[in-house]
């Protein structure tokens, strides 16, 4: 494996860990599936649809997400927004993600002693 093909393999890793956070945070107002693609992707977190929406049903399936289909559009859309269990678990993965973030920095402050 080279060196690209390695650093790409531990990026996608390291996404792939933060996208439930993202997801979750997002939908703490309804979104449809191709809005969250396009708002994750803004905001330098590009997924794959492929990716997204089995997350999505694995999501729902644990009772974090809740969805209704919204069809008075031109497009039928599934809408897709957090069930209280949802915001009470993206609360605490955000509280982990805060600790993790402030003991990453603390060991980057110690490297470069």
């Amino acid at each position: 494996m080279g060196k690209d093909d390695l650093l790409g393999s531990l990026e996608q890793e390291l996404r792939r860990g933060t996208l439930v956070l993202c997801t979750l945070g997002l939908l703490r107002r309804p979104m449809y599936g191709y809005h969250l693609v396009s708002t994750l992707a803004q905001k330098g977190i590009p997924v794959e649809a492929g990716t997204l929406y089995p997350l999505l049903r694995r999501l729902e399936g644990q009772g974090l997400l809740h969805s209704v289909w919204e069809t008075d559009g031109a497009k039928p859309r599934k809408y897709y927004s957090l069930t209280p269990e949802g915001a009470v678990v993206y609360r605490q993965l955000q509280e982990q993600w805060k600790q993790l973030s402030h003991s990453v920095e603390e060991i980057e402050k110690e490297a470069e002693k």
